[in-house]
C-alpha cells in the first residue's frame, strides 16, 4: 500500500487546517497546478484498472476531427518490451482503440452500459520509433472519424483513423470501426445462455511453450498446443488482468489480436516477433464456452524483407476472426 508524507488529520468542511506552530501560510492559489497529467476516466474507455488507460487528453478540432494525448510506460506487465527494446505494437492497438470507446462516449452520445462491437481494424507501426527511451512515450494522436453514423442524436456506428506521433515522428497508424448498440439490442444479439448465472467459460487449458510463440510468461500464452505445429486452442484465462481486465459474455478483440501474433511467432518459429502491422476482421463474437481453433498459414510478400501470415480462429466450423500480420524476415 502506497503512503503518503502529507498528514493524515483533515479539518472538518468549511474549518480553517490547524498547522503546527511556525508553519508559513502560502496563498490557497500556490496549490493549484492546472496542467497536471492525468489519464482520462477509465469508464469512458472501458477498463476497470487505471493502470490500463492509456489515454491522459483530448480535444476536439472540428466536427470530425480531435486531437488526443497519450503515454506508454517503458515497463507494462502484458505488453513486454520486444527484444527489449521496443514498445509492443499491441500498446498501439490498444490506445488507438480506447480512442473510439472515449469519443463515443465523451462526444458523441453513446450512454454507458452501450455495447461497443468491433468490427474491423488495421495497424501499421514505424519500429524506430517504438523504441524504449529513458522516460515514459508521450504520444499525440490525429484523430479523424471517416464514416459517422448517427441514430436519435446517439453515435451509431465509427469509422476512424489515428496517426500516433512521438515527438513529431508517426508511430503508428490504425483505422479501426465499430458500431454502437443498446443493452437491449444486444441482448437480442447474443444467445440467451450466455446471460444465465450458470454461464462459464471453457476450463483453462495447457499454454504453449512461451518462447514458442513468442511470450516469456506461461501467464501470458493465450494458446494450447494441438498436434499440427500451426494449429492451436484458444486458451481463455479469464482471471488474466489485462486481457480479461472486466467481466464479458465473450472473447474480447485485443484476445483475439493477441491470439494472431502468438500464432505468427509460432508460424514462423520466432521466440520473439515485433509485428510491422496487422489487418484483422472479426466477423461474429468468439464465445467463451466453445472451443476457438486457430490456424496459421505463412506467406510470402511483393516486399522484399517482409513476410505475411494469415490467421484465422474457426468455432464449430465458422469463421468468428481472420488477422493478418506481417513482420520482418527473421534475417
Amino acid at each position: 500500500m502506497a503512503t503518503s508524507a502529507f498528514p493524515a488529520t483533515h479539518p472538518a468542511l468549511g474549518q480553517e487546517p490547524v498547522l503546527p506552530a511556525g508553519t508559513p501560510r502560502l496563498r490557497p492559489s500556490l496549490f493549484r497546478y492546472p496542467n497536471l497529467t492525468t489519464t482520462v476516466p477509465k469508464e469512458l474507455v472501458h477498463r476497470a484498472a487505471v493502470a490500463e488507460v492509456m489515454l491522459t487528453d483530448w480535444e476536439r478540432v472540428d466536427d470530425t476531427r480531435f486531437k488526443v494525448a497519450a503515454q506508454w510506460p517503458r515497463g507494462h506487465s502484458f505488453f513486454t518490451p520486444i527484444d527489449g527494446r521496443y514498445h509492443d505494437p499491441l500498446i498501439a492497438a490498444e490506445t488507438i482503440r480506447q480512442v473510439g470507446s472515449l469519443l463515443g462516449h465523451a462526444e458523441f452520445g453513446v450512454p454507458f452500459g452501450h455495447h461497443y462491437l468491433l468490427h474491423d481494424l488495421s495497424l501499421r507501426v514505424d519500429p524506430h520509433h517504438l523504441m524504449i527511451h529513458q522516460a515514459p512515450a508521450s504520444l499525440d494522436l490525429d484523430v479523424t472519424c471517416e464514416d459517422l453514423k448517427m441514430r436519435g442524436g446517439r453515435l451509431a456506428a465509427l469509422r476512424y483513423q489515428a496517426v500516433v506521433r512521438r515527438d513529431g515522428h508517426t508511430a503508428a497508424t490504425g483505422v479501426f470501426s465499430f458500431s454502437c448498440v443498446s443493452p437491449t439490442v444486444y441482448r437480442r444479439l447474443r444467445p440467451p445462455h450466455v446471460f444465465a448465472d450458470g454461464h462459464r467459460p471453457l476450463p483453462l487449458t495447457a499454454p504453449a511453450a512461451p518462447q514458442s510463440v513468442g511470450r516469456m510468461s506461461p501467464a501470458d500464452v493465450v494458446l494450447s498446443p494441438t498436434e499440427d505445429p500451426h494449429r492451436w486452442q484458444l486458451r481463455l484465462d479469464t482471471q488474466h488482468p489485462v486481457l480479461f481486465d472486466h467481466p464479458g459474455d465473450h472473447v474480447p478483440g485485443m484476445v483475439l489480436l493477441e491470439a494472431a501474433r502468438q500464432a505468427a511467432a509460432g508460424a514462423l518459429g520466432r521466440t520473439s516477433l515485433l509485428p510491422l502491422g496487422l489487418t484483422s476482421e472479426l466477423v461474429q463474437y468468439a464465445e467463451l464456452d466453445i472451443p476457438c481453433i486457430i490456424e496459421a498459414a505463412p506467406h510470402p510478400t511483393h516486399s522484399p524483407g517482409l513476410t505475411t501470415v494469415h490467421i484465422t480462429g474457426h468455432q464449430r466450423g465458422q469463421t468468428v476472426f481472420t488477422c493478418t500480420v506481417t513482420a520482418a524476415d527473421a534475417a
